[in-house]
């Protein structure tokens, strides 16, 4: 590292993957008791909600409070699919699940009622579900901007926010990388979710198979994004765990997902994981094994 020059600004990416989201809450653990930090935040999916958490607490005291959050989660606080939802969704076509669950966890847990007020810059990305375009919010009502990036399309309706609906980050940007080098960072650290690399057979269930076939796109764009940066951006991939068997729609494995997040990031830092500018790990790639 040159020290004559003022450190690159530096990014925390967070892509998304519905319950895999609590190995980043382990990678994050192990970052910020290694003392590495980060300038500004950027999250789609539920890289959203961990990302705004952090933005609200960037220490390690803040990620053992988010930790404490996700080892408390159900599936049915997050996706409380009812009986009165399913008959909807059948007989008006509408959506399957109600927001209210991400709501009830946004207004509980993260403390700061618009995103302008976090202690770190935190840039939420979602995506125009008419145009199909990326819309990064950076200001403006936080639980609006998660409800949006949390939106699977199927599963949740689209956020009307500004005139626009707005859906998932996942189907535009999920490992949103590029967002984050036009919001001034020239340094990534990119936190991915990972796949499910041991299946034998496809998960059971409409919104299970949404979030899998969901894992395996970001995995892809994620390496396609990163491949595809000019020279002067500097990142690392902090690996995600594989094997990982289960599905992001499951949330019984969370205790585990964290621990062994904690100890991998641990040995990857105590490997130099850092300073390895531009690789990107097998485990992140769609076929790591």
């Amino acid at each position: 590292m040159d020290h004559g020059r003022p450190p690159k600004p530096t990014a925390f990416v967070l892509a998304g993957g519905g319950s895999f989201g609590a190995i980043q809450v382990g990678m994050m653990h192990s970052l910020a008791r290694h003392g590495v930090v980060a300038d500004l935040v950027v999250g789609s999916s539920v890289g959203a909600i961990n990302g705004a958490y952090f933005a609200g607490d960037p220490s390690l005291k803040g990620v053992l409070g988010l930790e404490a959050v996700w080892r408390g989660l159900k599936r049915h606080d997050v996706f409380p699919v009812t009986w009165k939802g399913l008959a909807g969704f059948m007989w008006r076509r509408d959506f399957l699940i109600s927001h209210g669950g991400i709501r009830k966890l946004v207004e509980d847990h993260i403390p700061y009622r618009y995103l302008e007020d976090a202690a770190l810059p935190v840039h939420i990305v979602t995506t125009d579900f008419v145009s199909g375009e990326s819309v990064v919010l950076s200001e403006g009502s936080t639980v609006d901007a998660i409800l949006a990036s949390t939106a699977i399309p199927g599963a949740f309706s689209p956020v009307h926010h500004r005139n626009r609906y707005l859906a998932d980050g996942a189907l535009s940007s999920n490992t949103p990388v590029r967002v984050a080098i036009q919001k001034g960072a020239r340094r990534l650290v990119v936190l991915p979710t990972g796949h499910a690399c041991a299946l034998k057979d496809p998960p059971i269930g409409a919104v299970a198979n949404a979030l899998h076939a969901l894992t395996l796109l970001i995995a892809r764009q994620l390496v396609a994004e990163l491949e595809g940066l000019g020279s002067d951006i500097e990142y690392v991939v902090v690996p995600p765990l594989c094997p990982l068997v289960g599905s992001p729609y499951d949330f019984s494995r969370t205790d585990d997902h964290i621990e062994r997040a904690v100890a991998s990031t641990d040995a990857w830092l105590a490997q130099g994981g850092l300073e390895q500018h531009g690789v990107i790990p097998h485990e992140a790639q769609p076929h790591g094994h």
